[in-house]
């Protein structure tokens, strides 16, 4: 059959005998059909893919964020000056703008979102997380939290001052980050900056932690 071993077969290597018409037809559907496999192949294979559960491409699946409780600041005042007067009213402001201040520091940060501590809210005032070993854990997580964040200002006078923030785990209560800075002056300003400091030097909310 002039090298020809059958309809739809191959030309040997080297052959210069032409195709018959018909044979030039069946090839063409051969390489048509193959092509239509090719797609429908492709198809399918993208589309098994896409219903795949992420869990079996870890590096893509997103995570979720860490719940934070930041409760609000305290005062420790061992000043001669608080234990005549007391805390005075710029201080209980102070005190307040610190733990707001927190809260967007941590709700702007990757990888973190923010519970309010309103329900506990309260319940905190009264044990002075700060003394009370550890209770802000429990409070957090009757609000869903995974990690709880207290912090206190020490003031030691009207120059001498700090400004300390703890991080406790939840679940296990352990305490998984403190920082502190000591600042100079009882104003707004240096406890802004303080708060400042602590946040982007100590906490490195938004930083490779």
């Amino acid at each position: 059959m002039n090298g020809i071993h059958e309809v739809g077969g191959s030309i040997p290597p080297g052959s210069t005998t032409p195709l018959s018409p018909h044979l030039k037809s069946v090839c063409r559907l051969q390489s048509v059909r193959r092509r239509h496999l090719l797609a429908r192949f492709a198809a399918t294979l993208v589309g098994a893919l896409a219903l795949m559960p992420s869990a079996l491409f870890p590096a893509a699946a997103a995570q979720e964020p860490a719940r934070v409780a930041v409760f609000d600041f305290e005062l420790i005042d061992s000043s001669l000056e608080g234990q005549l007067r007391g805390a005075s009213q710029a201080e209980g402001a102070r005190l307040a703008a610190l733990g707001e201040t927190l809260r967007r520091a941590y709700a702007a940060a990757p990888g973190f979102a923010v519970v309010g501590i309103e329900p506990v809210r309260q319940a905190a005032r009264a044990r002075r997380l700060h003394s009370c070993r550890g209770c802000e854990a429990s409070l957090a997580a009757q609000i869903g939290a995974e990690l709880a964040v207290t912090g206190t200002v020490q003031k030691v006078s009207n120059l001498i001052l700090n400004i300390n923030i703890q991080v406790r785990e939840v679940e296990t209560g352990r305490l998984v980050r403190a920082a502190s800075a000591d600042i100079r002056g009882n104003t707004d300003e240096s406890w802004r900056r303080g708060l400042k400091w602590l946040i982007e030097n100590r906490l490195r909310l938004g930083r490779d932690r």
